[in-house]
């Protein structure tokens, strides 16, 4: 793979273009750069999930968990105007583009920082992802136990996996760890999982 995505400083000589985001409601024109995820386009898995997923809840925060560039995060801030919305990330160069894209935008109500420097007393009405799962099956993991039982009772988690890196696993696994979760769509061998806040998610919630 070459350097990965998810260092927090890319080594890669930066080189800069421009992609679109071109769906139903929205058309969004987003700067990438190389060193992070999917810099030539946006992602296949990103799109499904943007065309498939239910609308954001219009109020509350909301999530990007893994917000590269921007497109979910900005999606959501789109489609949600009067929301507060959150991208985290680990790698800075993909948080100061994505801080770029929302200013060029014209979108205000969104935020990015990396993960480690995220209000740990946030909760969420939605988070979105498509999730680094090259990051390894163990590190996917503490991600996603950091951040789901962040969830306010009610809320939901959409996912999006390929079927062929792990979805139906990921699916057992969330259930088992108390997240009930259901496949919701699958388009080109990826899968959206809609996962449910665990019933103690009043309790629940610090960053670990």
């Amino acid at each position: 793979m070459g350097e990965h995505y998810f260092a927090e400083r890319p080594g890669a000589a930066s080189r800069r273009r421009a992609v679109d985001l071109v769906l139903p409601d929205l058309h969004l024109r987003l700067e990438t750069d190389r060193g992070m995820f999917s810099p030539d386009r946006v992602d296949a898995g990103t799109r499904i999930l943007l065309e498939t997923v239910p609308a954001p809840p219009p109020t509350g925060d909301l999530l990007d968990l893994g917000c590269g560039y921007g497109p979910i995060a900005l999606t959501m801030a789109r489609r949600s105007p009067q929301a507060s919305v959150w991208g985290v990330d680990v790698n800075r160069r993909a948080i100061e583009l994505a801080e770029a894209n929302a200013s060029a935008s014209g979108l205000d109500n969104v935020r990015f920082s990396l993960v480690d420097e995220t209000d740990p007393g946030l909760r969420f009405a939605a988070i979105w992802s498509n999730p680094p799962i090259r990051i390894g099956k163990p590190a996917l993991h503490d991600l996603l136990l950091a951040w789901l039982p962040r969830l306010v009772p009610g809320g939901l988690a959409h996912l999006v996996v390929q079927k062929h890196l792990g979805s139906d696993s990921l699916q057992r696994w969330l259930n088992d760890q108390g997240f009930p979760t259901e496949r919701i769509a699958s388009r080109s061998a990826y899968r959206i999982l809609q996962v449910s806040a665990r019933a103690d998610a009043r309790t629940e919630g610090h960053a670990r």
